[in-house]
């Protein structure tokens, strides 16, 4: 072996080639890490029931060894222990190679029947399993502000516009519970994504299966997922699929978020200060001290680009492969991971900032000018049997007559359904409860799966 070569457990390879394919996997794959283990750990037990001829590759007591080995090696991950190196590769043959250091010839059995293809993909769909579970909870606290916040200042008058120009008589309750309401709804994408996302890819190797009599069912169920992908091919085809799948629910969560942060930027200047954002969540000024900037809210409207910005990377790179793995899918992992890391730190962040806000209702009110209430106007004379069409244009041409009329009256007359006088935010609660026991009842049935599994109290493990 020559300086310029480095050895590794598939082969001996150029360093500077080594160091250019491995990327940052190295790094990124710590967060693989304990799910890596978990999946190692199904396929043991797979390979436990696995009969070649010879008897089962793994012994009872193999297997007993391999889980305690498994366990300790998480508890290495989550020490802030655990080194992934250049020479590893990935996080699949580290894992692979401490279970070899620690039980010798049974280690070096582990990766009988599958592939680091299908591993990786196990490994992105237990991971995204468990974040988009957090990120659910995070959207329905989100969420639970807004309608708190909602319903504080339900009966508050607010301008509605359009064009960002003055228009309606609407209310705070109506602003407040419409991005409630926007953000459910991307939760129940979520929750989609997330049923995409159930699919367990393990057993399909290299994505043509492999001549040996493995039970993919039983690792499905043994990982908790809700079923198998059932072609071996479209298991490998799906990974990149998936994530997009996934960043593309965070795309509309920070749509949402953007918006949101835009109207907190708007309405709390000076010129529209009808909000006040808690002080401990607005920065200063290096040089002008009266200032408290919304820079949370800033930032939020700008990663929402950067999601974007992830979802359309991950689809470009996935849109042109032919069938079976390519290595271009390393490059979606980043992407990836980075994109649901930044909507659920916005999720989060924004929850803190809806929680300490509040409205001025001197200053909304204030708000108000006769023009507001010129379309209220031409439907009154329509209610007096005037066509909306004559009754429109005998406004538009009057309007210097207009008169002044009480917001809160012009809110009370605003009953329909969703309307100011008409929310019904308990509905909205609902759909935030089912949210919630969604999610709890996901990770209970996850965490029940893992434990059996692993033997242990998962996640705790005895800690």
């Amino acid at each position: 072996m020559t300086a310029q070569t480095r050895k590794t457990l598939v082969g001996k390879i150029d360093s500077q080639v080594l160091a250019f394919t491995v990327g940052k996997d190295p790094i990124l794959d710590g967060a693989l890490a304990e799910v890596d283990c978990i999946g190692s750990a199904a396929h043991a037990a797979m390979l436990a029931t696995l009969d070649v001829g010879s008897g089962p590759v793994l012994s009872k007591k193999d297997l007993a060894v391999t889980l305690v080995a498994l366990r300790e090696i998480i508890a290495t991950v989550r020490s802030g222990k655990l080194r992934i190196t250049a020479a590893d590769q990935d996080v699949h043959l580290a894992v692979e190679r401490m279970l070899s250091a620690k039980l010798g010839e049974v280690g070096r059995r582990i990766h009988t029947a599958r592939s680091r293809n299908d591993q990786v993909a196990t490994d992105l769909r237990l991971y995204a399993k468990t974040e988009l579970l957090d990120l659910l909870n995070e959207g329905a606290q989100l969420t639970t502000a807004l309608l708190a916040f909602a319903k504080r200042y339900q009966n508050v008058p607010m301008v509605g516009r359009t064009h960002m120009q003055p228009a309606m008589p609407s209310s705070v309750g109506v602003w407040a519970s419409a991005h409630a309401e926007s953000l459910l709804d991307d939760m129940a994408l979520t929750m989609s994504a997330y049923d995409f996302n159930d699919r367990c890819p393990l057993g399909s190797a290299a994505g043509y299966g492999v001549p040996l009599p493995i039970d993919r069912q039983l690792t499905s169920d043994l990982l908790g997922f809700a079923a198998p992908q059932h072609n071996v091919l479209y298991a490998g085809n799906a990974r990149g699929k998936c994530e997009t799948v996934i960043l593309s629910a965070c795309v509309q969560v920070m749509l949402t978020l953007s918006r949101l942060a835009e109207d907190l930027i708007l309405f709390t200047t000076p010129e529209m200060p009808y909000f006040t954002l808690p002080a401990g969540y607005c920065t200063g000024s290096s040089i002008m001290p009266q200032k408290q900037n919304p820079d949370v809210a800033e930032l939020v409207r700008a990663k929402a680009s950067r999601v974007m910005g992830h979802m359309t990377a991950a689809m470009g790179i996935v849109k042109g492969l032919p069938s079976g793995y390519n290595r271009d899918l390393q490059e979606v992992k980043e992407p990836f991971m980075d994109g649901m890391a930044t909507t659920r730190a916005c999720l989060a962040v924004m929850a803190k900032l809806v929680s300490g806000m509040t409205a001025d209702p001197k200053a909304l009110l204030a708000a108000f000018e006769v023009g507001v209430f010129a379309a209220d106007r031409a439907l009154e004379l329509v209610a007096e049997g005037l066509p909306f069409r004559d009754a429109y244009q005998q406004v538009k041409e009057n309007l210097d007559a207009l008169e002044t009329t009480s917001p809160k009256a012009a809110m009370a007359k605003k009953a329909h359904l969703g309307a100011a006088a008409g929310l019904d935010i308990g509905v909205l609660k609902d759909r935030v409860k089912a949210v919630e026991r969604f999610a709890k009842d996901e990770t209970k049935q996850y965490h029940k799966c893992i434990s059996s599994l692993l033997g242990t109290n998962y996640p705790e493990m005895g800690e």
